[in-house]
């Protein structure tokens, strides 16, 4: 009975710790305009579940732009300072095609997630992107 007691035990770690050991893949890019500019653009690429997250600091009252190409299958979401993609609404999102614009409403570091849509992801397909951001 000891034995079962202890493998019974085990197991249920095992499914307890299952979910944290499926989380997906994000990859964290802190995003630096070059002295003079309020653009930039970055390659990146996600596979399957994938994302990635770019940050970027801004001031209330400010105009941020945001645009992806590419794949077709790369979209993106933009977080408010302190929001936390999968866990808060995001303010604005976009795809290939499909650019954002908006005014900001804080000051703070905002995150913009690049991803593919779950039909994609679940076939594991890679989604190659160059995504640009202004700040005026």
């Amino acid at each position: 009975m000891k034995h079962f007691a202890s493998f019974a035990i085990a197991a249920l770690l095992a499914c307890a710790m299952a979910p944290a050991l499926a989380q997906d893949k994000v990859t964290a890019t802190p995003v630096h305009f070059s002295k003079g500019a309020s653009s930039a653009s970055l390659p990146g690429a996600v596979k399957g579940y994938e994302s990635a997250h770019y940050t970027l600091s801004a001031t209330a009252g400010q105009t941020m732009r945001v645009s992806i190409s590419g794949s077709s299958n790369a979209n993106f979401n933009v977080f408010a300072p302190g929001d936390v993609p999968g866990a808060a609404t995001a303010i604005g999102s976009g795809a290939v095609g499909q650019d954002w614009s908006g005014v900001l409403p804080s000051n703070g570091s905002y995150t913009v997630q690049v991803y593919q849509m779950r039909a994609t992801a679940r076939r594991g397909q890679t989604a190659r992107y160059t995504i640009s951001f202004g700040i005026h």
